[in-house]
């Protein structure tokens, strides 16, 4: 059995380590609030412009647009999108293991023909264990979501497709349902699907300047410039969550060591007294 001050020194670190993660926790669960806030500020505007693209694809017979040219992929782009820092359960290492198998799906293209654009710090040093050279740097964009930085990915990414540099672009990324649920996405980004109406939908006929084509060229890479930094949103909102639920698992989990120390210290206490209860008695009869 542990003498009383080893068990007395383990109690002391871990209630030393249980205030450092209900610390994160707080501090987790107020960007959570804040990020969660800002897709719910956001969502309505995307819904909107997603609503007004479909509607405005209803009314044409023949759309086409240069992002949703479907040919033969001998060139491939992945954006994954992390966080910079860990103590977030398992969320850095599903999004590497997805990134993985991604890059597994695409390994017939051989890993000169696949570009990695890592969002977050973890994922760029997991890009660099297997190999492939990181497309850039985007870790301040992974702790605080910028739009105009997800502009400026969006743009390379779709200035690689429309030149026929890459054939296809994945999204790899979490999307944000709840602070307990994160569902982890893989998704084509491009080649654009064009999503019409179904069957019986109400369908407007809008009136356009200066000609279909033109709105069609302007309002697609908008719609792309926002899938970006709403991929971004999600991602960071999961993050927070992970990382809030991590540290409450971790809290909790320090209340029952503490329970179990407690009692153990108690027991060797109680069995050091008893000790020194017979040895005065077992004096006294010498």
């Amino acid at each position: 059995m542990s003498s009383l001050k080893e068990i007395k020194t383990r109690i002391q670190s871990v209630k030393s380590t249980q205030k450092i993660t209900s610390a994160m926790k707080m501090v987790s669960s107020a960007k959570l609030r804040k990020a969660q806030k800002t897709i719910e500020n956001f969502f309505p505007y995307e819904q909107r412009l997603n609503g007004l693209l479909n509607n405005f694809l209803s009314a044409e017979e023949d759309s086409v647009s240069i992002f949703a040219d479907n040919r033969e992929v001998s060139r491939v782009a992945i954006v994954v999108f992390a966080s910079n820092s860990s103590l977030c359960g398992g969320f850095n290492a599903n999004v590497i293991k997805r990134m993985n198998a991604c890059i597994k799906e695409h390994k017939s293209l051989g890993n000169e023909n696949i570009l990695i654009y890592p969002v977050g710090k973890k994922v760029s040093k997991a890009t660099k264990k297997l190999g492939f050279e990181p497309q850039g740097n985007y870790e301040e964009m992974a702790d605080k979501p910028n739009y105009a930085q997800a502009v400026l990915l969006a743009n390379q990414v779709m200035d690689l497709f429309q030149s026929k540099a890459v054939d296809k672009v994945v999204l790899i990324y979490h999307h944000f349902k709840s602070k307990s649920s994160q569902v982890m996405t893989t998704e084509t980004y491009l080649p654009f699907q064009l999503k019409k109406p179904e069957t019986g939908a109400v369908s407007l006929n809008y009136i356009v300047e200066p000609d279909r084509a033109t709105i069609l060229d302007e309002l697609i890479p908008k719609v792309l410039r926002l899938k970006i930094y709403t991929a971004l949103l999600d991602s960071n909102a999961s993050e927070h969550a992970a990382r809030t639920m991590a540290m409450q698992i971790a809290t909790d989990n320090a209340d029952d060591i503490l329970q179990n120390l407690s009692l153990l210290y108690n027991k060797s206490r109680q069995q050091a007294i008893t000790n020194e209860l017979l040895d005065i008695m077992g004096g006294s009869f010498k």
